[in-house]
């Protein structure tokens, strides 16, 4: 199953200047983000669980445009789903919470959700990731394919 999509991720981040070279991991409790400083640019890794939930009452994303044939498509292609998904420390839904999925960085490739690995590129973002590009590559941690509810892994790579 072949989908386009676009992975918008929000993501609070505050990082101390580092030393030219030198990899520090801001404050223990941003242990999930790790940030590379050279003269010309800086590499950003995030780490995190992404919890997306398309069942039940409250699901964390929903569909809310479709084309005309996205109904009968195998890929679903031409749906526009919004989310606003859990971004966890660990594939654990009670583990701790980083943020939630909202517009600020973008991933646009292909991302079949029945490969357990992906990868996609890195072509944008804002604020503090303004004008990043990079690849994330997403490892599903578990799928139930009857609801479409999945939990994903992400190592996102940027650099500005």
């Amino acid at each position: 199953m072949g989908v386009v999509v676009m992975l918008m991720i929000s993501l609070i981040v505050t990082m101390p200047s580092v030393q030219t070279l030198q990899v520090e991991q801001p404050n223990n409790q941003l242990s999930w983000a790790k940030t590379l400083k050279s003269k010309k640019q800086i590499v950003t890794n995030l780490q995190f669980y992404f919890h997306d939930t398309v069942s039940g009452k409250t699901p964390s994303a929903v569909r809310v445009a479709q084309s005309f044939y996205t109904e009968n498509s195998p890929t679903r292609f031409g749906a526009v789903m919004m989310a606003d998904d859990p971004l966890t420390e660990s594939p654990d839904p009670s583990s701790k919470l980083m943020g939630f999925t909202m517009e600020a960085l973008l991933a646009l490739s292909a991302n079949c959700v029945l490969h357990s690995v992906r990868e996609m590129a890195v072509v944008g973002g804002t604020g503090l990731f303004r004008l990043a590009r990079g690849y994330a590559v997403a490892k599903t941690h578990w799928f139930d394919p009857n609801t479409g509810d999945a939990i994903v892994g992400y190592n996102v790579t940027i650099v500005t």
